[in-house]
Formats: C-alpha cells, structure tokens, sequence
C-alpha cells in the first residue's frame, strides 16, 4: 500500500522496534497536506483529515495498520456544479508481511487467488523495516470518496430539460439542447 510519489500526510514508522501492544499514530493534516490532497485526488477542498492509528507487530515478522480515518471535503456536483459537502470516516486495516515471509510466500506460490470481497485484503510487502501509515491512512481516505458526488436534490433529468428549455439562455444552453435534438 504505498505509493509511487510521497503522500502528502506522510507517516513513517520504524517497524523493527514496534511495542508488542502496537504503537499509536495520530495524523491532522495542516492546511498544505489538506491542499495536496485535494489536488492529488480532484477535490475542491479537504476541510479535515485526521487519523487515529496503530501500528502493531503481527504474527512475528508483520505489522498490522489498524484504526480510523476521518475527513471532511468538497466536491462538485456531477450534475450542477455546485459544492457537495461530505464527511468520511473509513475504517483502516491493513497488513504488511516481509517478502520473506511465508504468507507471502504463499500468497505469491498460489497461482490463482481466490479473494472473499468481504475478507481482509492479503498481505502487503513490507519493504525494509519502514511503513508510511500516512499514505496506508490516504489510501484508505480515496477509497471512500463517492466518485459520483450530487447535490442532494440534483437529478440528471432535470439538467437536461433545463438545457432543453433554455434555448435563449446562452450558448452552452443551445449547444447541450441542439445535442439532445439530434439524438
């Protein structure tokens, strides 16, 4: 679970060290970390983001992220526009296990894999004795941004037979009713 470019809520933790009761790993992203990752996943803005973690050892050589991620962003409207306020909170789970490791090893043997869509996810590589939980906490943050944001209210139909009717309102207006003419 890490990332070709550095998250902008990086958060390294040394793993060959860890408490056997798990390290907690707070995050509050200041206002360029908001904005970076607003930038980096197409969001008007990231009000908030904060993540409440731990980092515990896992079955001898892993290490398992656990916790919660909480933010508050803006999207546009994929109808209208216009601003949609959400709030996120996402589980986090993840496991990272060493290459070495024989999960891994079983993982990478098995040929085909037959996943549960509502189990774990299988292991990650651990590379080295480090985990950036910050992006683990990013990455779990993008999965739960709606792809599809509406305005509540907000119906396709209605934009469309706007545009039909608004024939005079201007040329984008007459371009999207000219389009819906010729279909």
């Amino acid at each position: 679970m890490s990332g070709e470019t550095e998250s902008p809520v990086a958060f390294v933790v040394h793993v060959g060290t860890l408490p056997k009761r798990g390290l907690p790993v707070a995050i509050e992203a200041d206002a360029a970390q908001r904005a970076a990752l607003a930038e980096a996943h197409g969001l008007a803005a990231v009000e908030r983001f904060d993540a409440a973690l731990t980092v515990a050892p896992w079955r001898g050589d892993g290490v398992r992220v656990s916790g919660r991620v909480e933010a508050r962003i803006v999207q546009r409207c994929v109808v209208t526009l216009e601003p949609v306020v959400s709030a996120l909170s996402e589980e986090v789970s993840a496991l990272f296990v060493p290459p070495r490791s024989r999960l891994a090893r079983r993982e990478r043997d098995a040929g085909e894999m037959v996943l549960d869509p509502e189990g774990d996810d299988p292991p990650e590589p651990l590379q080295g004795d480090r985990v950036d939980v910050g992006a683990v906490a990013e990455e779990f943050f993008a999965l739960a941004i709606d792809p599809y944001p509406r305005k509540q209210g907000a119906a396709l139909d209605a934009a469309t037979t706007e545009a039909e009717g608004a024939e005079t309102g201007g040329p984008l207006s007459a371009g999207l009713a000219k389009l819906r003419r010729r279909r």
